[in-house]
């Protein structure tokens, strides 16, 4: 059943952690069949209660799956194999259109911010017992909130959007209950989210949004959870419109105990509007990262939400790392003041790029996807030849299993650094790729 791996150990842990090495080594497989639990007792000459106790272990924390009497299977998509691993090296002299940073030419400086931060910290150091948040930046973030209709809730800070997910989501569930995500979606949330115990439920996306019909029917079986992204969708480029907010709305409403996770993923790189659905639901939170408006390193995400949840939060933070640094929110503070990035330019930058190329990709046939933020979806009917063939022609792009459950295969482009004469060269390749020409038979 198990090839010729042999699962050790006494206790539950040891048993637990014998499997998991097992998974992440691939030396069992996603979709094998473990033992049923009185032979593997047996085996181990243990307790049948210990190997239960494992393998409840491994549900928890996403590495296998039971479904009754049809037995325990290694997860397809397991927690220990991680999405970051699907990606193409990139060789020399090969165009790297994959990574989803932003264009660092369109950062802005952050020395002048940081000096005066640390200049404000030398005359009066920040201890331990102060507040957790910057009160400047409190108070300008929650006035950001308000002209964009978040409803009123205290402010937190965390190290980045991630993060705040993660901490929200501990907050409220338990290990085993569900979360309804994106499909295609961020793949480093895909990862988190049975990393920390929690199954999956995936809900499509369209270039509106979320799809209503899908979130009811994830909402109907049982998710306790839901995570959509406002703006500039990873990587469909996908923008919650005013129409399918309202749809949304609708359907939360009808299951007001939800956690609703809202992530604005464009804040300060879409000049699009932002039709939030918090406050729908009883449990909300709603967060903005700094990381790609004014560069991923500064690991700054400022959120609100119900004062319960952020309350949860901030209690958790102080048993842990204590706070983010003041430092770098005073940092945040002083760009936000001083306006050292335009949402307007910046915008018109990125659409003026993803625009371009989907126009190309039209004109040769080929349907790609991103209404706002630094990616263009392309949909392919075979993605590892699609990848392969790019790569071949020089073009390293994200293979899109990184981004997607159920959804249909596809490839990411970041257009975020595109110079203009590369567009049409980049459009050929993939047509090319998405559409080969037939091999040619011998005669």
């Amino acid at each position: 059943m198990l090839g010729g791996y042999r699962i050790e150990g006494r206790r539950a842990a040891e048993i637990a952690a014998s499997v998991e090495r097992a998974v992440g080594a691939g030396e069992l497989e996603p979709g094998q069949l473990l033992p049923p639990m009185r032979e593997l007792a047996v085996e181990l000459g243990v307790n049948p209660n210990t190997v239960a106790a494992a393998y409840r272990i491994l549900r928890e924390r996403g590495v296998i799956e039971t479904a009754g009497r049809r037995g325990s299977r290694v997860r397809p998509k397991p927690a220990t194999t991680g999405r970051e691993s699907i990606r193409v090296d990139v060789p020399e002299g090969v165009r790297d259109v994959a990574t989803g940073n932003p264009d660092p030419r369109l950062l802005p400086p952050l020395a002048r911010a940081f000096a005066a931060a640390a200049e404000q910290n030398d005359r009066k150091p920040v201890l331990y017992g102060d507040p957790a948040v910057e009160p400047e930046l409190a108070r300008a973030a929650r006035a950001a909130f308000d002209a964009d209709g978040v409803p009123d809730g205290p402010i937190a800070v965390t190290s980045g959007s991630l993060d705040m997910i993660e901490r929200v989501l501990a907050a409220h569930l338990k290990p085993g209950d569900t979360v309804a995500v994106e499909d295609p979606g961020w793949g480093s949330l895909l990862d988190l989210v049975p990393a920390v115990g929690l199954r999956t439920v995936p809900v499509g996306v369209d270039d509106d949004g979320p799809l209503p019909d899908d979130v009811r029917r994830a909402l109907e079986s049982g998710a306790r959870a839901l995570i959509v992204t406002d703006r500039a969708q990873n990587p469909t480029g996908a923008v919650v419109s005013a129409a399918r907010a309202r749809a949304l709305r609708s359907v939360l409403k009808d299951h007001p105990d939800v956690l609703l996770i809202e992530d604005d993923h464009g804040h300060g790189i879409v000049d699009l509007p932002l039709h939030t659905l918090a406050g729908t639901t009883r449990t909300w939170a709603f967060v903005r990262s700094a990381a790609k408006a004014y560069g991923p390193d500064l690991r700054l995400a400022v959120f609100t939400g119900d004062p319960v949840t952020v309350d949860r939060v901030r209690g958790r933070q102080r048993l842990g790392p204590g706070w983010v640094s003041r430092l770098g929110q005073r940092a945040l503070l002083s760009l936000w003041a001083e306006g050292a990035v335009d949402p307007k330019t910046v915008s018109v930058a990125y659409a003026t790029r993803r625009d371009a190329l989907i126009a190309a990709l039209a004109d040769r046939g080929v349907t790609a996807h991103g209404r706002s933020g630094l990616n263009v979806w392309v949909p392919v009917p075979d993605e590892t030849g699609a990848v392969a063939r790019l790569l071949h022609a020089g073009w390293a792009v994200a293979p899109g299993a990184r981004f997607r459950m159920s959804a249909p295969p596809g490839v990411r482009i970041t257009i975020a650094t595109l110079a203009g004469g590369e567009i049409s060269p980049l459009a050929d390749a993939v047509a090319r790729a998405v559409h080969p020409a037939p091999e040619r038979g011998h005669v």
